[in-house]
C-alpha cells in the first residue's frame, strides 16, 4: 500500500520553460563564449569579427529544446501521478491476494498458510454454486478440504472432500483429463489412512501420465503407510526429477530419516529450510529440524527449531505439540502441560491425547489422566465416525492402559490390510508382547527395529521383549540403545527402560565364550621355569602319547615336543596348578 501523502501533481511541477529557450541576460557580452556566459545556449558557436549580429533562432534548436523540455515535463507528470493516484487504481502488478497465494503453494506442491486455505476454500465454494459444471473447480475444492482437514484435525471435512471430489468425477470423468480430481481422491485415502486406496488412485494417474508430478507425493505417502521401502525410494527420486526445490527436498529429508541416515536427513532438512521463503513451507521445514533433533535426544534444538516454526507461522499447530513433547525432556512440565492443553484446543488429534494423558500419568495426576484418556476415546470415535482409521493410536492405548487382546485383534486387521510400515509393527510386537505372547511378538519387534528408523520407544519395546524371553545380551544392547538415541523419549517408559537395564546389570566378565579373544602367545625364553611352577610330571607323558600318531609324518618331530610344553605350561596362576592338582592321583 502506498504510504507516501497525497499530493497534488501541478504542485510538484518545475515552472515550464519558455518554448525558444533561454534567453541570454541583457548585459551579456557582444561576442562572448556564449559556454561560459551565465543563461547562454552552451551549444550555438560563438560569433566572430566586427560584422557579426544575433543570428534568429535556428528552427532545429528550437524543435530540440522543445522537445527536451517536453521530456523533463512528462517526467515529472508521471513521477508525480504515480505517487497521487489512489490505491487499487494504478497499473502496477498487484500482490498476490490470499487465494492467488493458496494456489501458488499448491501449484509449487508447498503448503499453504490456513487464512490463505481458508480464502481459496471459501472462493471456489462461490464459485462452483455458479458454475456447477466446472470440474477443475470441484477438484481443487475438494483437495483443499482434504488439506484443512488434515491440517486443523477436523475429520468433518473429509466427507465434504470426498463430496466435492466426486462432483468432480461427475462433471468430467478421470479418464478424460481429470488427473487432478483422482490425485485428490489419493490424497483423501491418506488422510484417512487407507493407504491401499491411496496407492491404487495414485498409479492409476501415474499409469495414464506418469510425468504428472503432483501424484508422486499421494504415493510417498501411501507406499510409506503399506512399509514399501523401495517404491518409496523411487516414488521419491522420481518426484525429485520432475519438481525441483524445496518440495523435493523435504520429501528426500523425509526418506533419509524413515531410513535411520540422520546425518544425511540433517542436511537435507537444513537445506530446505535454507531455501524455503513462503511462511507456511518456512514453518514446515523448521519443524522438520525440530523433530530431527528431538528424536536425537537434543531437547534444547528441538524447542528452539519448533519456536522458530511458530514465529514464521503462528498456524503451524503442530510445532507446540513438538514444543511440548520437548519440554517434558527439559523437565519443564508445567510449560509441557500449558504447551499440550493449547495444542488440544487448537488442532485435536489423538495421538497428542494419548501424550498429554501420559504426561499426567507421569506427574502422578492419575484424575487428570483418566480424563484425558477419556478426551481420547471421545476422539477416535468421532475420528471412526468419518472415516479415519486410528486404530495404530488406539492400540497403543489399549497396550499399556486397557486391554493388550482388543490391541492385537486391532493391529492384526492393519497387517491384514497390507500397512506393514514400521509403526505398525512395534505396535503389533508390543501389543502381543502384553498379551502374553511374546515370542509372536518378539519377529515383528524386530522387523521394526530392522528399517533402520533411529526410534527409541521401538529399540526400547524390542529390548524388553528380549529380557521377557531370557535373550540377556541383545536386551541389554537394545534398551541400552534406546537410552543413547533418546534418553527421555517418553515420560512413562524412558525411567522403565533405565530401571530395566539396571536390573539387567553389568554384563559378564569377558563376555560369552565365543566373543573372547583367544589367548595371547605364550612367552618364548626360558619355559623350563614354568614347567616347574607346578608338579605335573604325569600329565606330560599322557599328551605326549596322544601325538604320537601324526609324528612318522611331521618332518621334524622336535617341534611338537616343545610346542605343547609351553602353551600347557603357560596358564600358572593358583587355580591352574589346583586344577591339575585335582586330576592327579
Amino acid at each position: 500500500m502506498d504510504v507516501m501523502p497525497q499530493q497534488d501533481p501541478e504542485s510538484r511541477r518545475p515552472s515550464q520553460p519558455s518554448p525558444e529557450g533561454p534567453r541570454p541576460p541583457h548585459d551579456a557580452t557582444p561576442g562572448a563564449d556564449p559556454r561560459t556566459t551565465p543563461g547562454a545556449d552552451p551549444y550555438v558557436m560563438p560569433a566572430e569579427g566586427a560584422t557579426a549580429v544575433p543570428p534568429p533562432p535556428p528552427t532545429l534548436r528550437t524543435t530540440l529544446r522543445r522537445a527536451a523540455f517536453g521530456a523533463v515535463a512528462a517526467g515529472v507528470l508521471l513521477a508525480g501521478a504515480l505517487v497521487a493516484v489512489p490505491d487499487g487504481k494504478d497499473d502496477r502488478p498487484k500482490e498476490p491476494g490470499p487465494v492467488e497465494r493458496a494456489e501458488a503453494a499448491a501449484t509449487a506442491g508447498s503448503p499453504a498458510s490456513l487464512s490463505d486455505l481458508t480464502a481459496l476454500i471459501g472462493d471456489r465454494q462461490k464459485w462452483v454454486e455458479a458454475h456447477p459444471a466446472d470440474a477443475p473447480s470441484w477438484a481443487t475444492l475438494g483437495s483443499a478440504y482434504v488439506e484443512w482437514g488434515r491440517r486443523s484435525a477436523d475429520a468433518a471435512y473429509f466427507g465434504r472432500a470426498e463430496e466435492a471430489l466426486k462432483r468432480s468425477l461427475e462433471a468430467r470423468p478421470g479418464e478424460r483429463g481429470n488427473g487432478e480430481a483422482w490425485v485428490g481422491m489419493a490424497a483423501l485415502a491418506n488422510a484417512r489412512h487407507d493407504f491401499l486406496a491411496a496407492k491404487r488412485w495414485g498409479e492409476t494417474v501415474r499409469k495414464q501420465d506418469p510425468k504428472t508430478w503432483s501424484v508422486y507425493p499421494v504415493l510417498i505417502d501411501a507406499y510409506t503407510g503399506l512399509g514399501d521401502v523401495k517404491a518409496a525410494t523411487e516414488a521419491t527420486e522420481k518426484f525429485g526429477e520432475l519438481r525441483k526445490g524445496v518440495p523435493a527436498l523435504a520429501r528426500t529429508a523425509d526418506l533419509y530419516r524413515g531410513q535411520g541416515w540422520r546425518e544425511d536427513a540433517l542436511a537435507t532438512a537444513r537445506e530446505a529450510a535454507d531455501r524455503a521463503t513462503a511462511p507456511a513451507e518456512k514453518a514446515e521445514a523448521l519443524h522438520r529440524l525440530g523433530e530431527l533433533a528431538w528424536e536425537r535426544g537434543e531437547p534444547e534444538e528441538a524447542v528452539a527449531q519448533f519456536d522458530a516454526a511458530l514465529r514464521t507461522d503462528a498456524g503451524h499447530h503442530a510445532s507446540l505439540a513438538g514444543k511440548a513433547r520437548a519440554l517434558v525432556a527439559l523437565d519443564r512440565t508445567d510449560e509441557a502441560v500449558a504447551a499440550y492443553q493449547s495444542v488440544m484446543s487448537k488442532l485435536p488429534r489423538p495421538a497428542y491425547a494419548l501424550e498429554l494423558g501420559e504426561l499426567y500419568a507421569s506427574l502422578e495426576l492419575d484424575g487428570d489422566a483418566r480424563s484425558q484418556y477419556g478426551k481420547l476415546a471421545e476422539l477416535l470415535e468421532q475420528a471412526k465416525a468419518a472415516g479415519v482409521d486410528e486404530s495404530v493410536v488406539q492400540a497403543r492405548y489399549e497396550s499399556d492402559h486397557g486391554d493388550p487382546a482388543a490391541a492385537v485383534e486391532l493391529l492384526r486387521g492393519q497387517w491384514k490390510k497390507q500397512h506393514r510400515s514400521a509403526a505398525v509393527a512395534d505396535a503389533l510386537g508390543w501389543a502381543l508382547h502384553r498379551a502374553g505372547k511374546s515370542e509372536e511378538g518378539l519377529e515383528y519387534a524386530r522387523q521394526a527395529v530392522d528399517t533402520g528408523v533411529r526410534n527409541a520407544s521401538y529399540a526400547y519395546h524390542l529390548g524388553v521383549i528380549e529380557r521377557e524371553l531370557a535373550q540377556y545380551g541383545p536386551a541389554r544392547r537394545h534398551l541400552e540403545e534406546a537410552l543413547r538415541t533418546n534418553p527421555a523419549f517418553s515420560p512413562l517408559d524412558a525411567p522403565k527402560a533405565r530401571e530395566a537395564l539396571e536390573t539387567l546389570g553389568e554384563p559378564p566378565p569377558g563376555g560369552p565364550g565365543d566373543m573372547q579373544p583367544p589367548p595371547p602367545p605364550p612367552p618364548v625364553p626360558s619355559p623350563e621355569p614354568k614347567r616347574e611352577a607346578g608338579p605335573e610330571p604325569k600329565p606330560e607323558p599322557k599328551k605326549e602319547t596322544k601325538r604320537e600318531s601324526p609324528r612318522p609324518e611331521a618332518p621334524a618331530p622336535v617341534p611338537s615336543k616343545t610346542a605343547p610344553a609351553p602353551s600347557k605350561a603357560a596358564p600358572s596362576s593358583p587355580a591352574a596348578v589346583e586344577a591339575d592338582a585335582s586330576k592327579s592321583p
